[in-house]
């Protein structure tokens, strides 16, 4: 990039976030980069900068690059949830689509800062993700990359499993941290990073059931009460935990979030000095952001944006609404005309994924988007989808019903002296969706590395309850 094109981007830049406040958003200060694809992507892949390493992420580095050079997927924006936030843009995008994602990521960050679900979200994740990496090379310094790899394995195998309602950041019972937190906070110098991870538990009574009620949250159980881990392997495990926690929000408000900013793109470049070329081009790349999906995936951007898009009209008292719609909308509403942009800013507010559906996704929306369910058939020697339920209702609580737990099966450790022999009993809390097995039998193999005793998950199969059960060589099974 050239110096004047950079003195243009950085013009564009500040008009834009002037746009952008003058049109009602709030976002954060935003620090943009211009970088290649492959700096992009491989930001991409480890989801966040100067992250630790593991082989996953260059698998994932691998598959999207691979994706954007054949011309499978392109590049839009890259932005992280952070106080500044920070911003990349492709180096080979002309000016008009820096436009764009600059608007778009305008949007994003005014989510971030905004929406309830990131409240308690570390805005100095990306440089306490650096002080996790430089901690993680030190033990793979001191106990080999291999062994540190290999139990990353193990943690990584089951990071989602945490209990995403008890936040590790700006949490009001965070207690003083331990001496070997101390330490590292001053060999750091950096005294927000004092808090890195959460103090050892208190000594539990014999006499008292571990855990005392059944706790969602596996990996914390196992970094609190694992008898075979030492210090640096559950310094770890809070590491990767609290990383997970950060991603949370994040996956709880994909559709809503990508929505947001695309909603926004648009209005902030429709209201901008554009060229009637420039205009043209405009809406072509915001089609290419907003096509709709395929049978078997949702593309959150269109979904999302369709139904803000909804919303405003209905509340403006524009849009078309079927009897059911009418009879909910409040009165209120109907009765005063325009209210369409403060509704928009009260669910940017309020909602999750879930709750955006569940409450906005109408008979007309899922139409329109061809949200119906569809299943597999064999039709002469050919597997084809077919549809599989149109009333709309099924259709919106079973995409609402996806997404609870954020899409993973929920499991609650349920006892760590099952039978008082020291082994870990997990519920598996079945909701008509059974567990992959294969999936299910590699992660138990995992949490046999981490409670070093027998693992055993109960769950559903084939409408009948079972055991689940790896004793370190074996993987057994047996009705309950």
């Amino acid at each position: 990039m050239t110096q004047a094109e950079r003195a243009e981007l950085e013009k564009w830049i500040e008009i834009i976030y002037e746009k952008a406040l003058e049109m009602g958003l709030d976002p954060f200060p935003v620090h943009f980069e211009v970088a290649p694809a492959h700096v992009i992507y491989e930001l991409g892949a480890y989801a966040l900068p100067a992250r630790f390493s593991h082989w996953t992420f260059g698998r994932d580095y691998h598959v999207q690059k691979t994706m954007y050079e054949y011309g499978l997927t392109r590049i839009y924006e890259l932005v992280f949830n952070a106080n500044p936030s920070q911003a990349f843009l492709l180096d080979v995008n002309d000016m008009l689509a820096h436009k764009l994602v600059i608007a778009h990521v305008y949007g994003h960050s005014d989510f971030f800062k905004n929406n309830i679900y990131f409240e308690h979200t570390d805005r100095q994740m990306i440089e306490r993700a650096r002080l996790h990496g430089e901690r993680l090379r030190g033990y793979e310094l001191q106990y080999g990359p291999m062994e540190v790899e290999r139990f990353l394995d193990s943690v990584l195998s089951i990071e989602e499993h945490i209990d995403s309602s008890i936040p590790t950041y700006g949490h009001p019972e965070k207690q003083p941290p331990s001496v070997h937190q101390e330490q590292i906070g001053k060999q750091d110098n950096f005294e927000d990073m004092l808090y890195l991870t959460e103090p050892k538990p208190k000594p539990v009574p014999p006499t008292r059931k571990i855990p005392p009620e059944p706790q969602k949250d596996i990996l914390l159980f196992l970094r609190d009460y694992s008898k075979v881990l030492t210090d640096w392997q559950r310094d770890i495990i809070s590491m990767v935990r609290e990383e997970m926690t950060y991603f949370i929000p994040q996956i709880k408000t994909k559709i809503i979030n990508e929505g947001w900013a695309s909603f926004w793109h648009e209005r902030i470049l429709e209201n901008l000095p554009l060229t009637a070329d420039e205009h043209i081009m405009f809406r072509k790349m915001h089609s290419g952001v907003i096509q709709p999906g395929s049978r078997t995936s949702l593309n959150p951007y269109y979904v999302g944006y369709k139904i803000l898009r909804s919303i405003e009209r209905r509340w403006d008292g524009t849009g078309d609404m079927s009897d059911e719609e009418r009879d909910w909308m409040d009165v209120e509403i109907r009765r005063e005309p325009g209210q369409g942009m403060k509704k928009l800013f009260e669910v940017r507010e309020q909602e999750s994924d879930q709750t955006f559906l569940h409450k906005y996704l109408t008979e007309g929306l899922v139409k329109e988007l061809d949200l119906y369910t569809y299943r597999v058939e064999e039709n002469d020697g050919e597997l084809v989808w077919v549809v599989d339920e149109t009333d709309w209702r099924v259709v919106r609580n079973t995409l609402v019903d996806q997404m609870t737990n954020f899409g993973i099966p929920l499991l609650t450790v349920e006892d760590g002296d099952w039978e008082h022999r020291g082994e870990l009993y997990v519920k598996h809390h079945y909701d008509g969706k059974p567990l992959d097995l294969q999936r299910a039998t590699r992660c138990m193999r995992y949490m046999h590395n981490l409670w070093g005793r027998p693992v055993h998950i109960e769950t559903v199969i084939d409408d009948e309850e079972v055991l689940l059960t790896f004793d370190g060589n074996n993987i057994g099974q047996r009705a309950l």
